[in-house]
């Protein structure tokens, strides 16, 4: 007898809190195995679904979207929809959704975990130490930075940048930011002020990124940006590697324009950028930002529940486009 369940593709196995979530609702398609759905599959089922549950890793672009003939619901596992077509979606009358605040966090703690790591140089000291070459302390052995009393630059004033300045108070940090809103809470709680761009690049010691990848974000952390940053100034990115400049970045810690970085994210990730991986003053991470248990269950439970939503005729949690249902 034929179902008449709707169904549901999965790009990408995700926790089994979401998984259950839709396995006694949907026709559930999910792709086995552990790495990105061949782009030529993904558009061979595409007319067959009515719900879509993809990641980062998959463009949803119009040529996918001229062809989910049947498609209600696109469910991103993700906070950001950068790979997703939204005014495409809508037009077609497709809900887009998300999940946000999750992850703030986990992304907050990982990045504390990179700028300590690239402060004080631990990647160095790691592979050294693995390599047996450590030969004894020394007064001038692996000096890095100082954090307590230093200023903090915060590229980004939501969730997750709100995160990342509350850990700061325990190192008793000045706090920079620049968004294209004035946060009250920062700056009564935390004393951070608000400023434009060259100010913060010039005056912070630590610089971290938290916003969005967009047309008005992408290389914002360029040549002539890292050309003002202090030369003991470190960089962390745990949002979108196409707000940097990857090839100035490196061309930045290779003459020491400033002292190190940590990245989780990638501008053509997965790959690194050429001579990235070569250089000690930068520590690598490969996109963990939200892997904690927790994190990760939770961002599968509100996918699963938003992709359930829609297909039950119901308005989601989290929609990216909530004008679709107007």
């Amino acid at each position: 007898m034929k179902s008449t369940r709707p169904k549901a593709l999965v790009t990408r196995k995700i926790p089994e809190a979401g998984l259950a979530l839709l396995r006694d609702k949907c026709d559930l398609d999910i792709y086995p195995e552990d790495r990105v759905i061949p782009r030529k599959l993904l558009l061979e089922k595409i007319p067959r679904v009515e719900g879509l549950l993809c990641l980062l890793s998959e463009s949803i672009d119009e040529e996918l979207l001229s062809r989910a003939e049947n498609l209600k619901v696109v469910s991103n596992y993700a906070v950001g929809y950068d790979n997703i077509d939204v005014t495409a979606a809508t037009r077609r009358g497709i809900v887009v959704t998300n999940t946000p605040g999750v992850l703030t966090e986990a992304t907050a703690d990982l990045t504390w975990a990179l700028l300590l790591a690239a402060a004080r140089r631990l990647g160095e000291g790691d592979r050294i130490m693995r390599q047996q070459k450590f030969e004894g302390w020394g007064p001038l052995y692996l000096l890095g930075q100082d954090i307590t009393g230093k200023t903090l630059g915060i590229l980004g004033a939501g969730r997750i940048g709100r995160a990342v300045v509350e850990r700061s108070v325990g190192w008793k940090m000045n706090v920079l930011y620049f968004d294209n809103k004035l946060n009250s809470e920062l700056e009564l709680k935390y004393s951070a002020k608000k400023v434009n761009l060259d100010f913060l690049v010039s005056n912070a010691d630590f610089i971290s990124i938290h916003l969005p990848a967009s047309r008005e974000t992408h290389h914002l952390i360029n040549e002539r940006i890292l050309k003002q940053m202090k030369k003991s100034a470190v960089l962390i990115n745990t949002a979108r590697g196409s707000l940097v400049d990857e090839k100035a970045l490196v061309k930045a810690l290779n003459e020491k324009w400033i002292a190190a970085a940590g990245l989780d994210v990638f501008e053509n990730e997965p790959s690194v950028t050429e001579g990235l991986s070569r250089l000690e003053n930068v520590v690598l991470a490969p996109h963990i930002g939200s892997a904690t248990i927790q994190a990760r269950d939770d961002m599968a439970k509100i996918a699963a529940a938003n992709l359930r939503a829609v297909l039950e005729g119901k308005q989601p949690a989290y929609p990216v486009n909530p004008e679709v249902f107007s």
